[in-house]
């Protein structure tokens, strides 16, 4: 779960050697994430700028390239220390460690180290953040906004030039809070993928890991509904959501995140809310209406039963709250 992530400023890492060449281990690397791992694009250039980063700072520190097999713990401490003292939050920091060690498994299992001298470092501690999510009635309000909007365009006599877009909003918000799909997910979805008869999608998830899931009757209706105003209807492998009535294009994950601020504004909500905040609600409520763990695991695609627990320190939260209110010697 994929897992959404805050941003983090940049550490201040030295200026770039001008004769500065290719690292062979990086590159191999970064070739695996993309091709092996069928890692994000934004997963691939977060590790690639910590690797640079790691880079740029050993040749300032040490005045040559790091060589991989030979670092120690200390070279990392160091390491550490620098981006201490660029202010960086844990988060910052925790995400470039991440890549160091998935760099040095990468390096282990090739052969190319025995181990790993960064197993036992130890990091600042991140502070637990539960994920938030919208109630029903929130998620049910932002679901309405789109088509609302649309309503209310037509009713002044300004009807927009592409009213489909709204219905695509519509069907796309429905079918992420239906199946609790990652943006990706949702933009990567063919129209192959959806079995209309059966109610259900077959989804691409990280690591092109596949699953199949159930989607609601509301949400295969919205998508109906925006298939009906195109001049032809996707088939095949074309996108269940295009970038244009006329187009063979996905629309893409930055639309879906622009547009949905002014839904989350018309909706009366925190418009820097995500599309990612409909999957944690997916999750929320299906746990709080009795769904079991595993269930929930495997319908959001985590690799790890740990990655869906969470949700239910979410679920614990909200029954002591109720308990602290409503019970007379709570």
């Amino acid at each position: 779960m994929s897992a959404q992530t805050a941003t983090t400023p940049p550490a201040p890492a030295p200026p770039r050697e001008p004769d500065e060449s290719p690292d062979p281990h990086v590159a191999q690397f970064l070739e695996h994430l993309a091709v092996d791992r069928a890692a994000s694009p934004y997963t691939r250039r977060n590790y690639q700028h910590a690797l640079r980063e790691f880079s740029q700072w050993h040749r300032q520190e040490r005045g040559a390239p790091p060589p991989w097999p030979s670092l120690e713990r200390d070279d990392f401490r160091g390491f550490l220390r620098f981006l201490g003292r660029g202010q960086l939050s844990r988060a910052a920091v925790a995400l470039r460690f991440s890549a160091l060690r998935s760099f040095y498994r990468f390096l282990v299992r090739r052969g190319v180290v025995i181990t790993t001298p960064i197993r036992s470092l130890s990091l600042p501690k991140l502070p637990r953040r539960l994920p938030r999510f919208l109630t029903t009635g929130q998620a049910a309000a932002l679901l309405r906004a789109p088509l609302d909007e649309l309503a209310q365009l037509e009713q002044t006599g300004d009807p927009p030039a592409g009213p489909d877009e709204f219905h695509r909003d519509a069907a796309i918000l429905e079918t992420i809070y239906s199946c609790g799909l990652r943006i990706s997910e949702a933009c990567g979805l063919r129209a192959e993928d959806v079995a209309w008869d059966d109610q259900l999608i077959r989804v691409r998830g990280k690591g092109r890991k596949e699953r199949q899931i159930p989607i609601g009757a509301p949400a295969l209706e919205a998508i109906r509904a925006y298939w009906h105003l195109l001049p032809a209807p996707p088939a095949g492998s074309l996108p269940v959501f295009l970038a244009q009535a006329n187009s063979t294009r996905p629309v893409s994950a930055r639309v879906v995140q622009m547009r949905l601020k002014r839904y989350l504004a018309r909706a009366g909500l925190d418009p820097h809310l995500t599309p990612h905040k409909l999957r944690h609600s997916f999750a929320t409520h299906l746990l709080d209406a009795g769904a079991d763990l595993r269930s929930v695991q495997e319908l959001l695609g985590h690799a790890h039963l740990a990655t869906t627990q969470i949700y239910t320190h979410l679920t614990t939260e909200r029954l002591k709250r109720v308990y602290d209110q409503a019970h007379p010697r709570a």
